[in-house]
């Protein structure tokens, strides 16, 4: 049996019975210590990552999909920029899926996700992803349910195919909750330095809450599966946060145990003289 592991805490299992108002947003469960120790604990997973990225990227066999998705003010920004601030970028690439363009809605809606699918060696981050065709589709009526509906087996036969072809996907909500919300849409109104992220839509998608929560409970409960898991993790603490997406995306990576590959045959000894 395999032992079980730090991350396991928010994996959200199979056919699992998913009630998102039970999970407690503000929870510090597992946490290494106080706000400071957790900082701490986090600056290592950093170096850690950092050494598997490198390790990923020079074996070039397999990739990492990393799906962040989240309420407004969720975190998913903050979240790219403490977990992959110590790792080259040149192995990462973030995408920010908005609104379909004209082109991008005259094909089917993974069209333009797979063009960004990451290549062997490539850790890639999907800053909102496919998933926004069965959440903000679904709250909005932008198609009948007959059309969204079907998009989970879809979605699921999607991460299929990239499962198959070497990529492990890790999909991770950022769990906040509606007073928290609140408060950082304020800090958006308030803060000078912080008033260019705030959107005076944030506040009519604030009304769909309950319908949106729906949406998540019922998106991550279909999709999750062993081989591509859903993590939900408390998000009102950013340490805490940062911190749990970082000891997911270890433990990933550990378990995919990526090498470097061998020198070529003949590259030994001095070679410069």
């Amino acid at each position: 049996m395999a032992r079980r592991r730090e991350s396991d805490r928010w994996r959200i299992k199979p056919r699992t019975k998913l009630d998102l108002s039970r999970i407690d947003t503000r929870s510090t469960a597992g946490a290494p210590g106080d706000k400071q120790q957790t900082k701490d604990a986090s600056a290592v997973l950093r170096a850690r990552l950092a050494q598997l990225q490198a390790r990923l990227y020079a074996e070039g066999e397999q990739s990492l999909l990393l799906v962040l998705q989240a309420m407004d003010a969720g975190g998913k920004d903050g979240t790219v920029r403490s977990v992959f601030a110590g790792v080259n970028p040149q192995g990462v690439r973030v995408v920010s899926f908005k609104a379909p363009s004209q082109e991008e809605l005259a094909h089917d809606f993974l069209w333009r996700i797979h063009a960004q699918a990451p290549h062997h060696g490539e850790i890639a981050v999907f800053n909102r992803s496919h998933y926004e065709d069965v959440l903000v589709v679904r709250v909005h009526s932008l198609v009948p349910e007959e059309i969204w509906r079907p998009r989970y087996q879809r979605i699921r036969a999607f991460e299929d195919l990239l499962t198959v072809a070497n990529t492990k996907i890790v999909k991770v909500m950022l769990h906040i909750s509606k007073e928290e919300q609140r408060e950082r849409l304020q800090e958006r109104v308030d803060d000078p330095v912080k008033r260019w992220k705030f959107n005076a839509g944030d506040l009519e998608e604030r009304r769909y809450w309950d319908d949106y929560q729906a949406a998540f409970t019922e998106a991550i409960a279909r999709t999750t599966t062993h081989a591509c898991p859903w993590y939900v993790v408390p998000g009102d603490r950013n340490w805490y946060r940062d911190w749990a997406v970082l000891t997911i995306l270890v433990d990933t990576l550990e378990r995919m145990d990526p090498r470097f590959p061998a020198a070529a045959e003949g590259v030994v000894g001095t070679i410069v003289e």
